[in-house]
């Protein structure tokens, strides 16, 4: 995840030295913190070599300076001894073993999952981080339940001749290292900027009168979305001036309870029970509280079509529809919608056409060699002039063409 340095090129005080730890990005959002030699002096997007004992790891300076002290008090990481040290710029060979021993992270996932799937492990792996020298891999799955992987990490051991770390990380850090793009369009804000994971309620949800459908508050991994927390303060504390949701108001014709709250236009709806069919009232904030303070002291309150308000059209940005390349969503919806319209009026299609033609000559046929009555004539024109929707009605009584229409007259 990248960082803005705010504070680069503001010149540190007199007499005091450039603070000697640094941070480190890994492999997507997996960060470290570390310390550097006096004699070392490194810049963001130099590559060093980091001292693990045993082994060492690759790793890309991504801030330095006075910000590390705030991350650091952040995260909650103590600035003592426990802190790992940058061994040297990498150099050549270093970063050439770096970028083998990434190489064979795909490699390795497809691989260890058929091996779990072999072995009947009830786990999911989710990826898979080669160390920077090649000689170890961390893979980290999520479970469920707890987990028996001692025959997996020797099998696994034995196959990629590594050494093996299991970490088991939960469904928010799984789809923060997968990454993808959420419902609003951006990046995944786990995997983007949110380094913290707070829990999130359904109660954030109901502050802010949102639809309690898990299809649309759950994110791509599954759990509540992040962004449900963002502003939820503010909502708790506009809230706070709005009344109870059960709250009532006795009026001559009944109670009126609270119908819904709208918090962006301050307007409370009220419902009037025992009118069926009755539309909701809108009312300010202020006279929603104060015919419920009356209410509650036992007074009826009149009408509340007194205090009712009409609700402004949204204004509406004109220019939206006369930009060059925006279209309406529904633009081919409404060409459908006009050819419906025209059926249903009952224009007769070409087919209708041939088959209204064919009848007339039919009837005037049989009208002819029956004795050359007027009558048969007039009925073939009648079939000719009659719509598409007759000769359906006819087929459902069983009558094929113009023989289940109007029968010629004899003589």
């Amino acid at each position: 995840m990248s960082v803005f340095d705010w504070l680069e090129g503001i010149p540190l005080p007199d007499g005091a030295s450039p603070y000697d730890v640094v941070e480190l990005r890994f492999k997507n959002n997996r960060k470290s913190y570390v310390r550097r030699p006096n004699a070392l002096t490194v810049h963001v997007g130099d590559v060093v070599v980091v001292d693990l004992q045993p082994g060492h790891d690759v790793g890309v300076v991504s801030l330095t300076g006075e910000l590390v002290k705030s991350q650091l008090k952040l995260r909650k990481i103590k600035d003592d001894h426990e802190l790992k040290r940058i061994a040297r710029k990498a150099d050549n060979d270093d970063i050439a073993l770096w970028h083998t021993a990434r190489q064979r992270e795909e490699d390795t996932l497809r691989e260890a999952r058929q091996i779990i799937k072999r072995l009947g492990i009830s786990m999911k792996l989710t990826d898979v981080e080669y160390q920077g020298d090649n000689a170890r891999a961390t893979f980290y799955y999520t479970a469920e339940q707890r987990v028996d992987f001692r025959d997996l990490v020797r099998e696994l051991a034995s196959t990629f001749d590594i050494r093996v770390d299991m970490r088991q990380i939960g469904a928010r850090q799984e789809a923060a290292r997968i990454g993808g793009i959420g419902v609003c369009g951006r990046e995944l804000c786990c995997t983007s900027w949110l380094k913290d994971f707070r829990s999130v309620s359904t109660g954030a949800a109901r502050y802010q009168q949102l639809s309690l459908n898990p299809g649309k508050l759950a994110g791509q991994c599954g759990k509540l979305k992040c962004c449900l927390n963002f502003e939820l303060d503010q909502y708790v504390e506009a809230v706070k001036e709005f009344p109870s949701p059960n709250a009532k108001i006795r009026t001559p014709k009944g109670k009126a309870v609270v119908f819904k709250m709208d918090i962006f236009k301050r307007l409370v709806y009220f419902l009037q029970l025992g009118e069926p069919g009755a539309s909701p009232i809108a009312m300010n904030v202020e006279d929603a509280n104060e015919l419920i303070a009356a209410s509650a002291k036992g007074d009826v309150v009149g009408s509340l079509a007194a205090y009712e308000l009409e609700e402004e059209p949204e204004e509406v940005d004109s220019t939206f529809g006369n930009v060059v390349g925006q279209e309406s969503l529904t633009r081919f919806d409404e060409a459908k919608r006009k050819r419906r319209r025209g059926k249903r009026r009952g224009k007769p299609s070409s087919q209708a056409k041939k088959d209204g033609g064919g009848a007339s000559k039919g009837q005037g046929g049989r009208g002819r060699n029956s004795g050359g009555d007027a009558s048969a004539q007039a009925s073939g024109e009648a079939a000719a002039k009659k719509p598409s929707r007759g000769r359906g009605r006819n087929r459902r009584r069983g009558g094929k063409g113009n023989e289940g229409g109007n029968k010629p007259a004899t003589s």
